[in-house]
């Protein structure tokens, strides 16, 4: 019961923070718990599906190979992942009429993020244990957060928008970008000190979410 819980508090604090954040016109529990779901379930295997077709498309991947590893960290893991979350949020939350105002991209790709993230976490601190339910509580959990904000900054403005699309690829591309950086420089063990790049990627991720954050909610028609 205490690895469950290490497992999904750190998503569980974040959903509640990003909840928060929504000052002016707060989402339904239920379109919420059902993105969060959705994100634990379909974007997994979509996931899963995605992987094993990117893992035949580069079948040798040596993990003594800086280009190898940037393959596998921006298009294997990055783009796989979050594309597997976009489609959610495009075809989940995008469409529905609850979608009213640009902050809800970030909501809703935060809860489709938090839910990939939570069943990720539950796996790999029962495979891996306390220390690492702790480790990925402060870096992988977050990171995911932030890739959700990044997105869904982008796609809130999408729905608004003429430029719907190009939007919208904007905000999968730069999800993509942040998190191919931060597996990157966590993929390149061989290169002593260089995980230190995963880290300030993830700091630059944080800083630009929360200026994503305050503009949208500085733009809000209920503010």
């Amino acid at each position: 019961m205490d690895l469950l819980l290490l497992a999904i508090a750190p998503s569980m604090i974040i959903i509640a923070y990003i909840y928060f954040k929504d000052k002016f016109e707060r989402e339904p529990w239920k379109l919420l718990f059902k993105n969060f779901i959705l994100g634990a379930t379909v974007s997994v295997v979509l996931t899963c599906v995605l992987g094993y077709l990117a893992v035949i498309l580069f079948p040798s991947l040596s993990e003594n190979s800086i280009f190898d590893m940037f393959i596998k960290a921006f298009f294997v893991v990055a783009l796989v992942e979050e594309f597997s979350k976009y489609i959610i949020v495009r075809y989940a939350a995008q469409k529905n009429k609850e979608f009213d105002e640009p902050f809800d991209g970030i909501v809703y790709a935060v809860m489709v993020s938090m839910g990939f993230a939570t069943l990720e976490n539950v796996l790999y601190v029962y495979t891996y244990g306390l220390e690492t339910g702790i480790f990925r509580a402060f870096t992988a959990v977050p990171a995911h957060a932030t890739f959700g904000i990044l997105m869904g900054y982008f796609m809130g403005k999408a729905k608004f928008s003429k430029n719907r699309f190009a939007l919208n690829m904007m905000g999968l591309l730069v999800a993509t970008l942040f998190h191919g950086a931060y597996d990157f420089f966590l993929f390149i063990q061989f290169v002593p000190g260089i995980a230190v790049g995963a880290f300030a990627s993830l700091l630059v991720g944080i800083l630009l979410s929360r200026r994503a954050m305050k503009k949208h909610q500085d733009n809000s028609v209920f503010k």
